[in-house]
């Protein structure tokens, strides 16, 4: 196998050759007498591309077998074509016979220098055919890729896919075409269901197909299809190089998209190359998640509205059967200094309600008698022992009885600043401590 080009023919080589690395890290090389194309699929198996040549794109075409196939790693190609474009003159590719090892890339430049290259290949490559005729799939629309590189720009940089939504202009309710415009399609940026926390930032884009689209055929009710972003603009690039407009066809989510290059008013068939991408797509309809989205939001008002001074969040404590307690329900317990502590409640409840109750005496008994002693006159030095140690500072209490009183322990009156303002004159009669100086 023998090939040579030269002038526009090795700028589309390259253009080719650019595209293809950015989709896969190999490229099968199958020739025959009558064209010669490159295959590659990515290593997810989501995105296929083939680019076919016919023997006039070259200058000089040789297959003296009947079928040469061979595989190359695109990063050794890409080295190859690290020459800047306009210094070289031509560019050989030559395989001596269909066993060797090794293909030889030869570049002869305008300044008389040549350059040769020898790639390790593989002679048996795994060459994967594309099985969808494009004729089949009903809905399509032909594109300027200026255009739809101007509508891209748009959506985040970072974005991974993107979903197209499209619809039938004629058979728009009243209400929506009136909202919208009377735009039939749709560009929005891909929402993971399964990321909760997701902060990135999220575009919906309405489109006017007489305006932004070259051609747009869609009959049907509203389809979505959800695909990868970095592989279209791969090919979007291909396409805006070789001056050709993007035609893209599509079905319902979870069938193939297919990009193919649009030559003007022809169907391709007197162009000396053609070019064909298939992505995968979502089998998740966008137009299904988008209603099915309402019922969360709602739910999330009603949480809302019942937070606002009802206490909603104790009831649904109390209802609760599972032993971890939910997000509400934890939250609620450490803004009251309750704990929550599951299946031990039913447990324990007993022992909290009595405890609550002895407490409750305790400080019925002290608040008797410090009224006592304040209508008599007497100072706290006057109250017996007994129940002096019942009036006591609940900053000074243990832990395990500050989580005993529960709510009590709160809203103790100590606990505010006002309480302490008649404390200020007892404090400057206590004596001053001085601290230890340090050890040196």
């Amino acid at each position: 196998m023998e090939l040579r080009m030269s002038g526009n023919a090795v700028k589309t080589f390259a253009r080719s050759i650019t595209c293809l690395a950015r989709i896969g890290a190999e490229v099968a090389i199958q020739a025959s007498s009558t064209q010669l194309t490159f295959h590659t699929l990515n290593s997810s198996r989501s995105a296929y591309q083939s680019i076919t040549f016919k023997p006039d794109f070259f200058d000089v075409f040789t297959v003296s077998a009947p079928q040469v196939q061979c595989s190359v790693l695109l990063k050794a190609i890409c080295s190859v074509l690290r020459t800047p474009i306009a210094s070289i003159d031509h560019l050989t590719v030559s395989l001596p016979n269909p066993d060797a090892s090794k293909v030889q890339w030869t570049l002869n430049c305008h300044n008389g220098m040549r350059k040769a290259y020898w790639i390790t290949c593989n002679v048996e490559p795994d060459i994967q055919h594309l099985s969808l005729d494009r004729r089949k799939l009903p809905s399509n629309f032909v594109v300027r890729p200026r255009d739809l590189n101007r509508l891209l720009s748009n959506f985040q940089t970072t974005l991974q896919e993107i979903t197209i939504i499209a619809t039938n202009p004629t058979c728009l309710p009243p209400d929506t075409a009136t909202e919208i415009g009377g735009k039939a399609v749709e560009l929005r940026s891909y929402i993971d269901p399964t990321k909760e926390n997701d902060s990135s930032l999220h575009t919906q884009l309405w489109i006017d197909p007489t305006e932004e689209f070259v051609q747009y055929n869609h009959n049907a009710n509203p389809v979505d299809v959800t695909f990868g972003v970095k592989e279209s603009k791969a090919f979007l690039s291909f396409c805006e190089g070789c001056e050709v407009d993007i035609q893209i066809y599509f079905d319902k989510a979870g069938e193939p998209i297919l990009m193919a290059p649009k030559f003007g008013l022809e169907d391709g068939s007197n162009s000396t190359f053609d070019a064909t991408l298939v992505l995968a797509t979502m089998l998740m309809s966008q137009l299904n998640t988008a209603s099915s989205s309402e019922n969360p939001q709602v739910a999330g008002t009603s949480y809302g509205q019942a937070n606002d001074g009802r206490q909603a969040p104790v009831q649904e404590r109390s209802k609760g059967n599972s032993g971890l307690p939910s997000d509400q329900t934890r939250i609620w317990s450490d803004l009251s200094g309750s704990r929550t502590k599951g299946g031990n409640d039913a447990e324990h409840g007993k022992e909290r309600n009595e405890s609550d109750n002895v407490q409750r005496e305790i400080q019925k008994i002290g608040a008797i008698h410090i009224s006592e002693a304040g209508a008599a006159g007497r100072n706290m030095s006057d109250i017996p022992n007994d129940f002096r140690s019942v009036v006591r500072n609940p900053l000074e209490e243990p832990q395990g009885m500050a989580d005993l009183e529960g709510h009590a322990s709160q809203h103790h009156p100590s606990n505010w600043v006002e309480a302490d303002d008649d404390d200020d004159e007892g404090d400057e009669s206590e004596l001053c401590v001085q601290s230890t100086p340090p050890y040196h």
